[in-house]
């Protein structure tokens, strides 16, 4: 049985049902914000925000939002997906962070039990200290290997 390899869709009038019906399990919504929310964040930030649903084959299985400014990060929410669709989208973000001539991916999180600290962590981000809403900041050094 062959696996449908992960893609991102932008969100458009076909898909975005499908996006905002996507949810984490319980214990992670204290991590990540409803797609619902993200999606409504992107509106009034269009010039920024870069809105994508994690797809594996036809079905939508997670929602990864990057902000592409200095002053923004990124969340990946990955409800159903198996674990690789979530490196997945880590990855296609640092991706399209280099196209746009950008050498650092930054990511925040926020602490706690069961949160996706050890998923940064083991991804490569190094943990730079707190923001001023007590989230973790970290980032990862995209010109290295």
């Amino acid at each position: 049985m062959t696996t449908a390899r992960p893609r991102l869709e932008k969100i458009t009038a076909d898909n975005v049902l499908d996006a905002c019906r996507l949810e984490v399990a319980p214990e992670q919504r204290r991590f990540v914000s409803p797609v619902a929310q993200s999606l409504a964040e992107a509106y009034v930030h269009p010039d920024l925000a870069w809105p994508r649903l994690i797809c594996d084959g036809e079905r939508a299985v997670g929602f990864v939002m990057a902000y592409f400014d200095l002053a923004f990060d990124f969340d990946a929410g990955v409800p159903d997906a198996p674990k690789r669709s979530g490196r997945f989208a880590v990855g296609a973000v640092n991706e399209e962070i280099r196209r746009r001539g950008g050498r650092v991916s930054t990511v925040t999180w926020k602490p706690g039990e069961g949160g996706p600290e050890e998923f940064y962590l083991r991804l490569g981000y190094r943990k730079r200290g707190l923001t001023d809403d007590g989230e973790y900041l970290g980032d990862m050094d995209l010109t290295a290997a």
